[in-house]
């Protein structure tokens, strides 16, 4: 049996949870998982202001070899966000606009790389988001076989196609997809009690007061001059 796959068929999390975690946004999503899936800060977004989630369409690649996204083109739903990983530590501008424009023809509404990014700026004009790990106009080829919606590991996380990808400005979480449900319900609640405590900061009240940390403190041996 082959050790490249491409995998056409998964289970995604369904697209109304998903939209509304994109709305909670991936700092509250990352607190409401238990502090869980946030992908260490390597990878940046190349725009401002963008606001994603979708489900992970996985791509592992060759470094500085592109042909597998390629592949995976295919398999992109409306809705996904693409995963991209290399198999060694690469930093070659693995995707650009041309690309970025047939993915998003079939449905892509972001990108996730664990790699170089180049066109940025016909990226940014094009609106479609992007977060990669460098800036580069180094080249690749299309010569060496990967894999396509298999599990791959990313920053520190691990992602499985289908799961729920949350990315903005604050940076990206996975959420597994058998708990999206559950995530996004304490993810609400979360939102709530925010918004409460936003109002008592705002007419002045201190956090130490709020938070009930004066004892804290206390205990810590802090003393106030």
């Amino acid at each position: 049996m082959s050790r490249h796959v491409v995998v056409r068929d998964f289970e995604r999390v369904p697209a109304e949870i998903l939209k509304e975690l994109a709305e909670e946004g991936a700092s509250t999503v990352h607190e409401a998982d238990g502090r869980r899936g946030a992908f260490t800060p390597e990878l940046r977004p190349i725009q401002s202001g963008a606001r994603i989630a979708g489900a992970a369409v996985t791509v592992s690649c060759h470094p500085g070899d592109n042909l597998m996204i390629h592949a995976a083109v295919e398999t992109v739903r409306p809705g996904d966000v693409v995963v991209i990983t290399t198999t060694s530590p690469s930093t070659d501008g693995m995707l650009g606009d041309l690309l970025a424009t047939s993915l998003r023809a079939h449905g892509a509404i972001g990108v996730i790389l664990d790699a170089g990014v180049r066109d940025a700026a016909e990226l940014r004009e094009m609106g479609f988001p992007v977060w990669a790990r460098a800036i580069s106009p180094q080249g690749t080829v299309k010569a060496s076989p990967g894999s396509v919606n298999v599990p791959v590991a990313v920053c520190g996380q691990v992602v499985n196609p289908g799961d729920g990808i949350v990315a903005d400005d604050d940076g990206i979480v996975v959420v597994p997809r058998d708990r999206a449900a559950a995530v996004l319900a304490a993810a609400r609640k979360r939102t709530a009690s925010e918004a409460s405590k936003r109002e008592r900061l705002a007419a002045g009240e201190l956090g130490v007061d709020m938070y009930g940390l004066r004892p804290l403190l206390e205990r810590l041996g802090v003393e106030y001059q």
